[in-house]
């Protein structure tokens, strides 16, 4: 297993500074409550807006962010146990084909910008979590707001990386897509 699988298959919730990773309306503070409601499969309602916030702010119009690959870490592991519990969990069902939904349009925007020129990847996922690449660690949304002024407000090879790294997070759920009856399982195979 390769250093970056392990993180991806090892990492603990509570290792990643979401306080610090950017979304697309801010930072990623809130995504530990939203994944550990999609996890729970229990109250549809609840799992919807949770659902809805995290697809908003980690892809957006085909940009992805710093929070995306390690939202999607957790994402793909919520989804793997949706397929386990969904013969039995209507919710666990229908979480699963939301999932496959949101991870289509992640890769369809990994595909689109593997299409132009684009730096190499940090060499290791954990790299995206170094020092120099994390916001502050309080939040001043006015501070924010003139770092995005910054011409160079992610480096290249980490821009690239929320894209390569979430490619990867990705791959690691194409062996449970074949022989899935939903449509999205059918396309997502076919973009990875």
């Amino acid at each position: 297993m390769t250093d970056n699988n392990s993180f991806i298959q090892t990492v603990k919730i509570d290792e990643i500074p979401w306080h610090r990773l950017t979304t697309a309306y801010g930072r990623a503070t809130d995504f530990p409550e939203y994944l550990r409601i999609l996890s729970e499969l229990k109250d549809i309602k609840a799992m919807e807006e949770a659902g809805e916030l995290l697809a908003i702010n980690i892809s957006h119009q085909s940009t992805l962010w710093h929070s995306t690959p390690f939202a999607l870490i957790f994402l793909v592991r919520i989804f793997k146990d949706a397929l386990i519990k969904r013969q039995s969990n209507s919710i666990a069902d229908y979480l699963a084909k939301e999932l496959l939904e949101l991870f289509v349009e992640v890769a369809e925007a990994v595909n689109d910008g593997n299409m132009l020129e684009h730096a190499e990847p940090l060499p290791h996922f954990l790299d995206l979590l170094k020092e120099e690449y994390l916001w502050s660690e309080v939040y001043d949304e006015e501070a924010d707001e003139l770092r995005y002024e910054d011409d160079n407000v992610f480096p290249d090879d980490l821009f690239y990386s929320f894209y390569y790294y979430s490619k990867e997070v990705l791959l690691t759920c194409k062996p449970l897509l074949s022989g899935l009856e939903y449509e999205d399982a059918g396309v997502l195979c076919g973009l990875l």
